[in-house]
Parts: structure tokens; sequence; C-alpha cells
């Protein structure tokens, strides 16, 4: 029952008020609060003033001290939902209750952000996402694993693109669920599987695009080792350009989509034919430099000995062409040999369904351009051996030993200079008298100078 007004003492309003606040304190010392923030602002002195609302059911008056402000982990948005941790206290000068925040944190997604990027931190710390630990692709895989839902575009999507750039290669599906509880467990036993069992040379795993929640399979720890421990080089192909993951930070590289994982993964076979046929293109431009090279070579050493050791020089280039014959014979072979050996590895290590074919075809031409390069080889040889003979017969026509043969003979001073006049010599000095067989020395026993004509 209700006391008589008459008997109960009268209060003051900050009495009151006080008195209500010493309740609330002493009721709600300590409570966890969850809502969406509202009409938040900071004020000069970098205290924090909002309201935490339930829809249109309820809110609740909250501030954050500087202090405390300083030390949250997020930037405060009206609209974003928190859970806040604090005291229930009355501002007294208006008679409301408020909450004193003294630790407050992102709800729902925020606080998954929250423990991704710690996990994030830790990871980078152990070196997971050092980029030195990073693996080149192979330049030619013989076979991939695709770890990834089997029923998804994905999975459509790298098989298009691979089978179109290398038809030959070999896919092997590892299906697992790629969203949802389990999934992380069962793309992390996947890879496990491919190391262990082995059989290809490199892993992508990834999934199509969606929510930051479909994709968070790939942002948890055991995805993210099992990624960074794989012996076999990954590419990781999770969502879409503007998606990361921490399975894309562990991975060894990273692709835009499933389709560029596809084509980070094999070569273009038409790119691959076109740099073949450019060259060989510069071998037989490299081998016809060669040639003139050698022809400039060749007009340098005849130029060279001129008339003095015609006989050397002409046996000196018999041998070389003999020699460089050989060597060009032995080079086409070898090459041959080598060009034969690649085609039938790249036949065994890719199993291209026409290469064996081809490679018969390719022995016919091989034969034949062999036939004919050896034929043009011995024509050429044979060629210049006769412009040699030719050469020779002319230098020997113009060479002063033919002279001797008709009955002449050179005079040569005691210095071995030849004498063209008698005017150089004195009574009683010794020449050599060359012959076109042997020579034989005489002494000037008298000088009869003859006139300017010869006479």
């Amino acid at each position: 029952m209700a006391l008589s007004p008459a008997t109960e003492p009268i209060l003051s309003v900050s009495a009151l008020t006080r008195l209500i606040k010493d309740t609330l304190q002493g009721s709600f010392p300590a409570v966890w609060v969850k809502g969406e923030l509202s009409g938040f602002k900071r004020s000069d002195r970098g205290h924090l003033y909002f309201s935490l609302k339930e829809g249109t059911a309820a809110v609740l008056d909250c501030v954050i001290w500087k202090g405390v402000a300083s030390r949250l982990g997020f930037e405060p948005r009206d609209g974003t939902e928190v859970e806040a941790f604090g005291s229930i206290t009355v501002y007294e000068p208006r008679g409301r209750y408020q909450l004193v925040v003294e630790e407050m944190r992102p709800g729902g997604l925020g606080a998954l952000l929250l423990q991704l990027e710690e996990l994030k931190r830790r990871l980078q710390a152990e070196g997971l996402f050092d980029p030195a630990r990073k693996r080149a692709l192979p330049r030619f895989p013989r076979a991939i694993g695709l770890v990834t839902s089997p029923s998804g575009a994905a999975v459509r999507d790298m098989v298009k693109v691979l089978r179109a750039r290398w038809p030959s290669i070999r896919l092997v599906l590892a299906a697992v669920r790629v969203q949802g509880e389990g999934a992380a467990a069962e793309i992390a036993a996947a890879i496990d599987r491919f190391n262990r069992y082995g059989g290809v040379e490199v892993l992508i795993v990834g999934r199509g695009g969606g929510s930051i929640e479909d994709l968070w399979a790939f942002n948890e720890e055991p995805v993210a080792r099992a990624i960074a421990g794989s012996r076999i080089p990954v590419i990781a192909a999770v969502g879409h350009e503007v998606d990361w993951t921490l399975a894309d930070l562990a991975a060894d590289v990273r692709a835009a989509t499933p389709s560029n994982a596809g084509e980070l993964a094999v070569r273009d076979r038409t790119e691959v034919r076109e740099r073949v046929a450019t060259l060989t293109a510069r071998a037989a431009r490299a081998a016809r430099q060669g040639l003139v090279e050698r022809r400039r070579r060749l007009a340098a050493l005849i130029e060279k000995y001129g008339f003095k050791r015609q006989r050397d020089a002409f046996g000196l280039m018999q041998q070389r062409i003999d020699d460089l014959l050989e060597r060009m014979r032995a080079a086409a072979r070898a090459r041959l040999r080598a060009a034969g050996e690649r085609l039938r590895a790249l036949g065994l290590r890719y199993g291209l369904r026409q290469w064996p074919r081809r490679i018969v075809e390719y022995r016919d031409t091989l034969a034949e351009t062999r036939r004919r390069l050896g034929a043009a080889a011995v024509q050429a040889v044979l060629e210049r051996r006769g412009r040699l003979a030719a050469a020779a017969d002319r230098l020997r026509a113009l060479s002063p030993r033919r002279v001797l043969e008709r009955g002449y003979c050179l005079a040569r001073g005691p210095d071995g200079t030849l004498l063209r006049t008698a005017n150089a010599l004195a009574v009683g000095e010794l020449l050599t008298l060359e012959f076109a067989r042997g020579e034989a020395a005489a002494r000037v026993e008298s000088i009869r100078t003859g006139e300017d004509d010869g006479s």
C-alpha cells in the first residue's frame, strides 16, 4: 500500500536524479548491448556521442570518452551494427540515462572482418605470404589439377580455356564444396591428396564470384596453410578481379578469374607454333649471313697471298673448304638429330594426337632437305674448285717463271736486288743469275752501258 503523500519526504530534482543514477549504476555496472549506430558525432575534444537503436523499438544514448575512442579498431559509422560494453549512468543536467562505453566492436560481418585481419597479420608474420617463397609455373605442364566445385560455372570456364589453348593437356578434378560448413577442410584435404599422390604439375584452386560470405572458405586458415605448404605450384582463382582472399596471398600466382587461371597455366598452341616459325627463319638468315662472311674471308685470303705462295694459298683454301664442308655436314646432322629428339620428346611429353603422322612427314621432309643440302654443298665446292683451278692457271700464265723457261734469266746484285740496268754495276762485283731451273754466280769483267732505247 502506497504511503500518503503527506508523510513522504520531498526531494529536489537533483536529489532524485542522483538517487536514480546510483540505482542504475548499482544495477548495471557492466553490460553488453547490441544495436545499430545512429546520430554518431565526434566532439572537438575527441569524445564520441551516438545512440544505439533497435529498429523503432528502443533507443539508448551512448558516450565513449576520448581515451577509449583512441583504442577502437574501426571507424564507427551510422547504420553499422555494433556490440558495446559499458555501464549505465545518468546525465544529471538532463536527467537522461546513457551507456558509458568502455569497449565496442563491429557485430556480425564486421567481427568476421576483424578476425580475418588478425589471421592475416599472424600468417604474414610467419612468412606464408612472402614473395620470396613463391615459385614460377612450369612452361609446358603435362597435367593440371583442379580443386573446385564440379557443378559451378568456374570449372566449365577453366576446362574450356585450357582445352582451347592446349588441347592435349590432361586435367584431374578434385570435386569439393567451395562454400558452407566444412568447405575449407575439403579444399585443404584435396590439396594434400594432390601433393601425396602427384601426377600433376600445377594446381588451380578456386571458384566463381560471390559475396564475402560465399568466398569465406578461402579465407580460412587450413586452406591458406595447405596452399602455402604445397610442393606443387598453386594458382588461386577465387571470385572476380576485385575479390581478394588469404588463398590469393598464399598462392604462387593469383589469377583475376577462373578463366584467367587457365590462361596463366598453359601457353597458347598458336603462339608457340608462330614462335617456332620465327626461330626457324632467324636460323636460315644466320646461315646465309655465315656463307657471305666466309666468301669475304676467302677473297681476302686470296688477295693477301698474291703471287708469292700461290700453291700454298690454293692448298690452304682447298683444305679450308673441305674442313668447312665437313663441319657443315656434321652440324646439319647434329641439328637434324637434335630436332628429331625434341620432336620425339614433345610427342612423348604432350601426347599430341597428330604427331605420329606429322613426325613421319617431318622425317621425309628432313631427308629430302638433307639430300638437297648435301647436293648443293657438293656442287658449291666443285664450282669453287673449278674457279680456283682457273685462277691458278691464269696466275701461272702471268708468272715471271714462265718467261725464264723461254731462255731468259734474272740478274741480282750482291744484296739480292733485281738489276734492271748495267749502270748500277761495277767491275769485279759478284752477281747471281737466276734461271728457270737453278742459279749461277758470276763476276763482272766489263760493263757496256746501253742507250735509253735499249740499244
